[in-house]
């Protein structure tokens, strides 16, 4: 079953990753479906972890993972982390600013994952950051500030 309250995403328990969630754009032609693929994401204690299965359409010609792809990923990931780690509801949330850093480079063979941790959150902003891994592998960091939807 997938949260109803959430009007622009799917978020429920995912039958093939036991201890995951989907995290599912309920119109499958947007941007996270069309080109991040399959989307899972859990709580960490005080984390949000967003996973991506990297495949052969998300590489560089070094054959590794396209470093678009990997800032998509903790875009997309700093609105898992308002659904995850918050009462917000992040549709209608925007992105005000993105700071990172590329430490590594991501392989096609296995999953890669964003680690956000929510920092601050005031009456209209929140303040995040977090590193892109892949198993003990440092591929980013980041740090962002996210405008939340407005009320009502």
């Amino acid at each position: 079953m997938t949260d109803q309250s959430q009007p622009f995403f799917d978020y429920g328990p995912d039958p093939a990753n036991p201890g995951w969630h989907t995290w599912d754009l309920k119109d499958q032609t947007r941007f996270n479906a069309a080109v991040m693929g399959k989307l899972i994401v859990r709580r960490e204690g005080g984390a949000c972890r967003l996973r991506m299965f990297p495949e052969r359409r998300h590489t560089n010609v070094q054959d590794m993972v396209h470093g678009a792809v990997t800032l998509s990923l903790v875009d997309i990931a700093l609105f898992a982390a308002l659904r995850t780690l918050s009462d917000n509801e992040p549709g209608r949330a925007v992105t005000l600013e993105l700071s990172s850093h590329f430490i590594g480079a991501g392989k096609p063979d296995r999953p890669l994952d964003a680690v956000t941790e929510l920092l601050r959150e005031t009456g209209r902003l929140v303040f995040l950051r977090g590193q892109v891994v892949q198993d003990d592998h440092l591929v980013a960091s980041y740090s962002a500030m996210v405008r939340k939807a407005a009320s009502g």
